[in-house]
């Protein structure tokens, strides 16, 4: 099906914009009633691109994953790898991971630009084959740091190019619940992981199963992808028209192909989009949309969210709490908050659940620092410092977990999306890195009150940030929502 219409993909290479744009914006006021008769033909299929959804999100299950790996094996790995003791050695098998995605989603970009969101997923999948076996087999820590570095790059590539397929194969109006998905599937990960890893202190090496069984849907996601829909964005931005055409029938029907190549060619279209440089991201035209996401993610990562998902079996230890039971309901408060999230996230809209997230994410920090306090009894301080940890995993997997990459995803103009959210990812793993390096030594050294209670602000902050300048997408198309914000194009 993608190489039948090969043979006049070089009418829309030749096609000016300008020509482009006339062909279907003329068509624009009769693509909505086809037959003539005024009837609008209303939404297109969801069934349609929900398979491609469900393989691109492969990846997050995989970032999700490999995230929660080494929580429940971090113990065992030490014991086996001889650092057992050593908070740096533990936080660099974390941190190094988060490096490795820090360098794979600066060239996230780039790569998805270049070589098209299929590919990007195939490319990615590989790394991560590869680190997890390197993981599985080493017999030192340097080996554990080099596996676990090759992973990291493949995460730091999946998730920004999951956020970016996903947004360009989803009808606007589940586009929000799609979009959810991905945080889903991470939820899914972390929860598998943990399941996986329950035996880890019974069984001698199983921690090497454990990194084994990641290589099976990291070769899933590398085969199935080559049955899947490009995205039709892509594909219009490198001047394939025909191709794209060919694409949109495939995800929306044929019915609505017209239409949605109207409103592509309202973006502006990508002859040029290989010129796109890093100076035009910070440039006054886009400097104010990327800073928004940059901060988004910045303000996520300070909240001290994935410091819990790295390291609450050693806070539940700690606690006095058997960290198997434990884990296991931060992640199904997690995976609970992530549906929640997708019913409402079309209905109650993006900004809405951000504010709660964070407002709630806030108040459960404070719940975690009055538990660290004197005032409170042993018996009250394990309760609050419980019912605190699993408030803050539930409201933010409500807005805060899945909202950023869906709305980034969503205002960046076409021209230079894919760049952005590279630039956006960047932050997030350089954040994510150092909190996951030096949470335990800061909870040594400060203490849980005082270190709960810099996440507590930081979420307070996010709640004004987000108040003051982020705005609703749902409902809106791509073209709509980069209209809105750059009306001069």
């Amino acid at each position: 099906m993608r190489g039948r219409h090969g043979d006049v993909s070089w009418m829309y290479k030749r096609a000016s914009s300008k020509d482009v744009d006339d062909e279907y914006g003329k068509e624009e006021t009769t693509i909505r009633m086809p037959n003539g008769l005024g009837k609008d033909i209303g939404n297109p299929p969801w069934s349609r691109s929900l398979p491609h959804v469900l393989v691109a999100i492969i990846s997050s299950f995989l970032f999700g994953y490999h995230l929660g790996v080494v929580n429940e094996t971090l113990e065992s790995i030490s014991l086996d790898l001889g650092f057992s003791g050593s908070t740096m050695a533990e936080g660099l098998v974390v941190s190094t991971c988060l490096g490795g995605a820090f360098v794979g989603s600066m060239f996230s970009g780039w790569i998805a630009d270049g070589i098209g969101r299929r590919r990007a997923f195939q490319l990615c999948a590989l790394p991560m084959i590869i680190g997890a076996s390197m993981s599985a087999i080493t017999k030192n820590l340097w080996g554990m740091l080099l596996g676990r570095l090759f992973v990291g790059t493949g995460m730091g590539i999946g998730p920004a190019v999951a956020a970016l397929y996903v947004s360009e194969v989803s009808p606007a109006y589940v586009r929000g619940a799609y979009g959810s998905s991905t945080q889903i599937a991470a939820c899914l990960g972390i929860l598998v992981a943990l399941f996986v890893g329950l035996p880890a202190k019974e069984i001698l090496g199983w921690w090497r199963i454990c990194f084994w069984v990641a290589t099976i849907p990291a070769a899933f996601l590398a085969l199935f992808m080559e049955f899947c829909a490009e995205s039709p964005h892509w594909l219009f931005k490198r001047g394939r028209g025909a191709e794209a055409e060919a694409e949109l029938e495939r995800l929306f029907g044929g019915l609505h192909v017209k239409y949605s190549m109207a409103e592509l060619s309202k973006s502006e279209r990508g002859d040029e989009a290989d010129a796109v440089k890093f100076s035009e991201l910070i440039s006054p035209r886009n400097f104010g949309v990327v800073f928004i996401g940059s901060t988004l993610f910045a303000l996520q990562q300070l909240s001290g969210i994935n410091a819990v998902f790295y390291f609450s079996s050693t806070v539940f230890k700690n606690a006095g709490v058997p960290s198997d039971s434990g884990n296991i309901c931060v992640g199904i408060a997690n995976l609970s908050g992530s549906i929640i999230a997708m019913i409402l996230m079309d209905k109650l809209g993006r900004r809405v659940l951000l504010l709660g997230s964070f407002l709630g994410m806030a108040i459960a920090m404070g719940v975690q620092a009055i538990a660290a306090t004197s005032f409170v009894s042993s018996s009250g301080a394990l309760s609050l410092s419980l019912g605190g940890m699993l408030l803050f995993v539930l409201t933010f997997s409500l807005g805060a977990g899945p909202v950023p990459s869906l709305l980034l995803s969503e205002i960046f103009p076409n021209r230079i999306r894919a760049k952005a959210m590279a630039v956006c990812m960047a932050v997030h793993w350089v954040i994510n890195f150092f909190v996951g390096l030096l949470f335990l030594r800061l909870l040594e050294q400060l203490g849980p009150l005082i270190l709960y209670t810099i996440f507590g602000s930081f979420c307070f902050l996010a709640v004004i940030y987000v108040k003051r300048n982020v705005m609703e997408t749902k409902g809106k198309t791509l073209q709509e929502i980069e209209m809105a914000l750059l009306p001069q194009q």
